[in-house]
């Protein structure tokens, strides 16, 4: 009886204990809704089950007033695919998706932490018919805003000439969670040239996380994007195609870099017509060696002069390509004598400094035919392409260049092709 007092006297909690936990209920989570307070938990809905597809779902967040939203992903299973065409989870700065877009997430890889301006902050997700996953599981916290003194950045500018560059540059590195938009502005008969001389942004294949992104024109509009940049190279010099044009920095709460230094200058357009923007001078493009004996191409032979006939393998010119894509064609313009062609990308295999932009739910990017007719494509095919990118950012084909009409079947040929070694 002695020791059965003891005994009881442990055993008795340690049960309602376990009872407790039995009673205990996993959290559900539904698809979407308006979420308030400090802090909390959001995921896709039926986390961890497999999110439901054709779906699409929308969590608005609000936290108190003078205080910014944190995001921060614990868990992340979402359909793969380099650009998130399919399923993805994509946070606005704000409460609407017409808001600024701080991220667009998808597959596996956990990204780094997000933060608005405000006290308010969207979340959607977007689900297609096909694969899924286990989705997200994200908490959200309200964060004080980042010091304005030290990271004001941004404005308008209306000088001929001038210069911007980001938060501390060049004592120290960027701040982290900072968004800086410079709106450069000319008269109606000027164009804007924009030159980065120093470039350091954190680093990713498709500038996920800390990016530079410019637009022809006064607003952050997707189709009117000219260019979305990060890394240690710096772009290419940009034109606009008008008389204005908004130049966006973003950094998210991870890792930070050098930053960059940009000037830029307003131009008067020469002559009624302007001057051709966005656009190279046509020099004659000569084929300079040929190993081939039965080949007629001889050294300084116009190359649209040498027969049209794809050369080497499909493994020897992925591994060679800059770009590897396959896509259909919506448009084809004559350009001397290339062809440009205007393309909606199915699957893309290598980006590289290949430009696209997002209209709609299509995604699209300008392909230069240096010769008209080789290779001779269709308006409304669909093709597998592949090599150069040229410095306005256009994939270049070239007679030679290595193309297939687009099959389903080619997609896993070249999905095993990204995951080997060259």
């Amino acid at each position: 009886m002695g020791l059965f007092l003891p005994l009881a006297a442990l055993l008795i909690p340690a049960l309602v204990k376990c009872q407790q936990e039995v009673n205990t209920t996993r959290p559900t989570f539904p698809c979407g809704g308006q979420i308030l307070g400090e802090q909390g938990y959001i995921a896709s809905e039926g986390f961890p089950a497999q999110y439901p597809s054709n779906k699409n779902c929308t969590w608005s967040i609000t936290v108190p007033p003078g205080r910014v939203v944190i995001l921060s992903f614990r868990h992340m299973d979402l359909e793969t695919d380099p650009i998130c065409r399919y399923d993805h989870v994509s946070v606005y700065n704000g409460n609407s998706a017409s808001s600024e877009r701080l991220g667009r997430f998808c597959g596996t890889f956990r990204p780094g932490a997000v933060m608005s301006t405000s006290n308010t902050m969207l979340i959607e997700m977007a689900s297609d018919d096909s694969s899924a996953g286990k989705g997200f599981l994200a908490v959200y916290t309200a964060g004080l805003p980042p010091d304005k003194e030290s990271q004001f950045c941004g404005g308008k500018l209306v000088k001929p000439q001038g210069s911007f560059k980001t938060p501390n540059w060049p004592e120290k590195e960027y701040p982290t969670g900072i968004t800086c938009s410079w709106h450069i502005v000319g008269r109606a008969n000027e164009y804007i040239e924009l030159k980065f001389e120093k470039f350091g942004v954190e680093s990713d294949n498709y500038c996920r996380y800390d990016y530079v992104v410019v637009f022809n024109g006064g607003r952050n509009d997707e189709t009117l994007r000219a260019g979305k940049f990060c890394g240690d190279q710096p772009p290419d010099p940009i034109i606009s195609q008008g008389n204005e044009m908004l130049v966006q920095f973003v950094s998210d709460l991870s890792v930070a870099s050098d930053g960059f230094l940009a000037k830029y200058d307003v131009k008067r357009k020469k002559g009624a017509a302007g001057v051709p923007l966005l656009t190279t001078t046509q020099r004659p493009i000569t084929v300079t060696t040929t190993k081939d004996p039965k080949s007629k191409v001889r050294k300084g032979l116009p190359v649209c002069q040498a027969k049209c006939r794809r050369k080497g393998t499909l493994q020897s010119n992925f591994c060679a390509s800059k770009f590897v894509i396959s896509a259909k064609v919506l448009n084809l313009v004559p350009n001397g004598q290339s062809l440009q062609a205007t393309v909606s990308i199915i699957n893309t295999y290598k980006a590289g400094n290949l430009k696209t932009r997002q209209v709609g739910n299509k995604l699209i990017t300008k392909i230069l035919l240096v010769c008209k007719q080789c290779p001779n494509l269709r308006k409304g095919a669909s093709y597998t392409l592949m090599g150069p990118v040229d410095k306005l950012g256009r994939g270049r084909i070239l007679p030679n260049s290595f193309f297939l009409v687009y099959k389903a079947q080619q997609h896993d040929v070249l999905t095993k092709l990204t995951t080997r070694r060259c």
